[in-house]
């Protein structure tokens, strides 16, 4: 189980160095790293997201209804543009059926436009239990270039029509949806304000990505230590060999067919996501030393609460029985230095080229 999170933990995670030694105000040289310029790094101006609108809300709202929407079987009419249809077809070319142009129980949204031009269309106006032949044609560019621009007659029988029944939004379906509001009005102002830091979270990861990006382009590693870099592949190849015995397949054959490069290609670019790995994590901890960002018990637990959340965890239990304490201590310490830099970082803002300007 510890295994699961270490593709994840492998760009952010390595095993602790000791640093030592340190530079100019704005540059860290240690034994292992050397860091310029991480404090007050300019990274290109990201765009804050255009502010929240009644129409974001509404439009939030009303995707959330249609996720919660039900099935209803129609038994008393025709079947209706929109509708979800069961049907059996079998397509046939002068006079012969061919490979793909059949199936049974097939479910179909009319209108979703997954057929070619006029089947879907077809299919409206006729009754549950019907059958009918529809003559159409594929189009001179249709994928499969011995069906293109041929005539097909496909024979179309109707199980079942449903429709999707959307629910009200009113105060019963929002106490079904939310832990906090009770009713409509303050389910809306939720869901505002969900979406408002939904946005300032994307700013803020985008910047941070940007900033930290930008230290590790002018950080450079003197010498990797190999006991880390070889521990991360190993641990990175591991997973493979346990994915190909899993599928019963030998470890070569499946990363040729997984993977597309030969063994010896795959493990050189594993190669080098450990070093990227190490090389985030002493640049992470010269940093930390040097600016005094300490990662307490209390930040810790904050930390673990967002890294499950962010991970798909039930919680931040859950999410220390799925990978190493240590693993997950170093990747807490990598955001509090990332949330750092970015803090610290001047954004410059884009300017226009010659060519749009002109």
């Amino acid at each position: 189980m510890k295994r699961k999170l270490t593709a994840v933990l492998a760009l952010v995670c390595a095993g602790s160095m000791a640093l030592a030694g340190c530079a100019g105000s704005n540059m860290i040289d240690t034994d292992v790293v050397t860091v310029e310029g991480y404090k007050g790094i300019e990274v290109p101006e990201v765009e804050k997201a255009a502010e929240v609108t009644d129409k974001d809300v509404e439009s939030t709202i009303q995707s959330t209804l249609e996720s919660k929407a039900t099935q209803k079987e129609i038994t008393d009419r025709a079947v209706e543009n929109g509708d979800t249809v069961n049907i059996d077809f079998v397509g046939k070319i002068d006079g012969e059926a061919f490979d793909g142009g059949s199936a049974e129980d097939y479910p179909l949204t009319i209108g979703s436009g997954v057929f070619i031009d006029g089947f879907e269309e077809s299919v409206i106006g006729h009754n549950v239990g019907e059958t009918y032949d529809w003559n159409g044609k594929f189009p001179d560019n249709y994928g499969n270039a011995e069906q293109a621009g041929k005539d097909v007659v496909f024979t179309i029988t109707v199980n079942k029509i449903t429709q999707d029944e959307v629910p009200e939004l009113n105060n019963k379906f929002v106490k079904s949806v939310s832990k906090k509001s009770k009713t409509v009005k303050e389910y809306k102002q939720e869901v505002k304000k969900q979406l408002i830091e939904d946005a300032d979270t994307a700013y803020n990861d985008n910047l941070s990505s940007a900033a930290w990006e930008a230290v590790l382009d002018k950080s450079k590693v003197k010498k990797y230590p190999k006991k880390d870099v070889k521990e991360i592949e190993d641990n990175l190849i591991q997973q493979y060999k346990d994915a190909a015995e899993y599928y019963g397949m030998d470890y070569e054959a499946f990363i040729q067919e997984q993977m597309g490069a030969s063994v010896e290609d795959f493990e050189d670019q594993v190669n080098k996501a450990a070093k990227a790995s190490v090389k985030q994590s002493l640049v992470t901890k010269a940093i930390a030393d040097k600016e005094n960002i300490e990662l307490t018990s209390d930040e810790y637990k904050k930390q673990l609460k967002e890294m499950a959340e962010n991970y798909g965890y039930a919680d931040a239990k859950a999410l220390k029985e799925a990978a190493p304490e240590e693993d997950l201590k170093e990747m807490a310490l990598n955001n509090l230095v990332k949330d750092w830099i970015a803090k610290n970082c001047v954004q410059v803002a884009k300017t226009e080229s010659k060519d749009t300007e002109e």
